[in-house]
């Protein structure tokens, strides 16, 4: 369910987040020193696989997340090095397995891990990176940041087990669907988010409002996933456009057009996503549809009420370089479909 972000920016407009790039650079060296310690072993398929997917294109926002909030309030350890670390190794862990789960092939444009060793290797080394991620969190020592990452990595398996119940499943409600994305996506964005300022020793005010402020761009970042699936392009996607109609994923933008169609229109909807009549002629039908009933922009204006909710939660804090750095990435969030 992953898109890889442009960070130059989007084509329809500035926003961009080299403010929080520039902010974590020096950090984020560290990060990515400690990936590639953390990701060695001496069974040699682990560091190949693993670094496959690290280096392949990634730009790590879930981390300098977590660096950036850690910074806002003044943290001066190396402890959110190591949790930034964590972050991302749950993130290519899931990654892993989700491109099992969805039998993906591409993967920020390149073959998926499970298509170069197969799919046991993939769930294996993502369980690896799992607990090396776990590591990191006990060596850092706060109790309270190991129970939020933690509890978001069984929440995100939570997420993955929900999908499977909605998979090809066209009565899925709206809400049912926000709660899949809410543990599947947005639970790693809020705990990345809130891990900074808990070892920081910031006010439980200040946590809740990065929580907040994850948890809803989690779920505008996966709504703009859900409408680029059917408008972006292949070499900005990082995987085939259409990709989640071919594997009969019921993403908002179906589930919208799916409910205002006609019963013709909606027998379609069942042959393509629940008979797996998903060719190139069906997607382009599919996007036809999708346009007709408006359910692209109407995808794009939830994620846009989700970033304005992140925008509040972040509102009352003190002004700061970060804090400015973090309304950039929900600004860029969303412009990726202006």
């Amino acid at each position: 369910m992953g898109v890889v972000l442009n960070m130059e920016g989007s084509k329809g407009g500035p926003a961009s987040v080299d403010r929080l790039v520039g902010l974590t650079r020096s950090d984020m060296a560290r990060v990515n020193e400690l990936i590639l310690s953390k990701a060695g072993s001496d069974v040699e398929l682990i560091p190949e696989l693993a670094k496959h997917l690290i280096s392949s294109g990634g730009k790590r926002l879930r981390p300098m997340i977590t660096i950036a909030a850690a910074q806002m309030f003044g943290y001066e350890g190396e402890n959110h090095v190591k949790l930034a670390t964590s972050v991302e190794f749950m993130h290519t862990a899931t990654l892993l397995h989700d491109d099992v789960v969805d039998e993906s092939d591409l993967r920020r444009g390149r073959k998926t891990a499970r298509m170069i060793w197969g799919n046991q290797a993939s769930v294996l080394v993502g369980d690896f990176l799992l607990g090396q991620a776990f590591r990191m969190m006990v060596d850092v020592g706060s109790l309270e940041a190991l129970d939020i990452l933690s509890t978001a990595a069984s929440v995100i398996a939570e997420g993955e087990v929900m999908q499977l119940g909605v998979s090809k499943n066209l009565e899925t409600t709206e809400d049912e669907y926000l709660q899949v994305i809410k543990a599947k996506t947005a639970a790693l964005f809020s705990a990345a988010a809130e891990v900074g300022p808990v070892i920081a020793q910031a006010s439980r005010n200040d946590r809740a409002a990065l929580r907040s402020f994850g948890t809803n761009l989690g779920l505008a970042f996966q709504l703009v996933d859900d409408a680029l699936d059917y408008g972006g392009k292949a070499s900005e996607l990082g995987k085939n456009v259409g990709d989640d109609f071919r594997e009969g994923k019921v993403t908002l933008p179906v589930i919208l057009a799916y409910r205002r169609g006609t019963s013709e229109e909606r027998a379609f909807w069942k042959s393509a996503i629940e008979e797996n009549n998903c060719d190139d002629a069906a997607l382009e039908k599919a996007i036809g549809l999708l346009a007709r009933h408006n359910a692209i922009a109407d995808t794009i204006n939830r994620a846009r009420h989700f970033g304005e909710i992140a925008r509040d939660a972040l509102a009352p804090l003190e002004d700061s370089e970060q804090k400015d750095a973090l309304f950039d990435v929900i600004d860029f969030c969303i412009s990726r479909v202006v």
